[in-house]
């Protein structure tokens, strides 16, 4: 039985970007259902087309990108399957505070606009299957940045939850290491690791690795800079 095509809708104000990426996955076998021009029009196709993944442009005339991604996952909007939809963020500036506070609410990821086609159609399958599209040096970078401009360290009673392991694999997922990483600096196998953050996820009542490293840094867990 053949997997079934993942569904796209694809948000940005400018056409000759949504029909660039429209034709770079739809040449991948993903279907794009549905294209919009500002968050409001994101917001109806989501409604009316339940897609698997939203790219999502962050700055966007009328609702923007942010607006429309809190909102989306907000609602709980969820896939045909039943699954939750997922939201990357397209953007041409990584160090963006706009972005930043679309991965706080809980977008799987960013991609900047220059993106290659291999690493777009990439991420679309990554985030469909459920994991996050964390750039661990240029989401790091961001989340140092507005963090230490913000200067707010939030209270998060669920922090003693974690057992010394859990707290020690969090605070090496917020560094940027991967599973495979994870593994070998903790000599534990990669399932056991998959499992560590699968039970961090669960507890601390996050979405995703990149909600993840947000939270370890706004619980004061990881400092900017460190």
């Amino acid at each position: 039985m053949s997997e079934p095509q993942i569904r796209v809708v694809v948000a940005d104000d400018q056409a000759l970007v949504r029909s660039g990426f429209t034709m770079i996955l739809a040449a991948a076998g993903l279907d794009v259902v549905g294209e919009a021009a500002d968050g409001e029009a994101a917001l109806a196709a989501v409604r009316r087309l339940r897609p698997d993944v939203v790219l999502m442009d962050i700055r966007m005339p009328g609702m923007d990108g942010l607006e429309a991604t809190r909102r989306l996952l907000a609602t709980g909007a969820t896939t045909t399957a039943g699954e939750p939809t997922r939201v990357i963020i397209l953007t041409t500036f990584d160090l963006d505070e706009y972005v930043y506070a679309a991965l706080r609410a809980g977008a799987s990821g960013f991609l900047l606009k220059d993106v290659t086609p291999d690493h777009l159609v990439h991420a679309v399958r990554l985030v469909r299957d459920g994991d996050a599209l964390l750039a661990p040096s240029i989401t790091r970078r961001l989340v140092d940045r507005f963090t230490s401009t913000s200067g707010v360290r939030e209270d998060h009673g669920a922090l003693p939850t974690l057992t010394a392991r859990e707290r020690e694999v969090l605070v090496l997922l917020a560094r940027g290491l991967s599973n495979a990483e994870l593994a070998a600096q903790l000599q534990l196998g990669e399932a056991t690791v998959k499992t560590h953050v699968a039970r961090i996820l669960a507890k601390l009542q996050l979405r995703d690795r990149v909600q993840a490293v947000i939270f370890a840094y706004e619980s004061g867990l990881v400092s900017p800079g460190s």
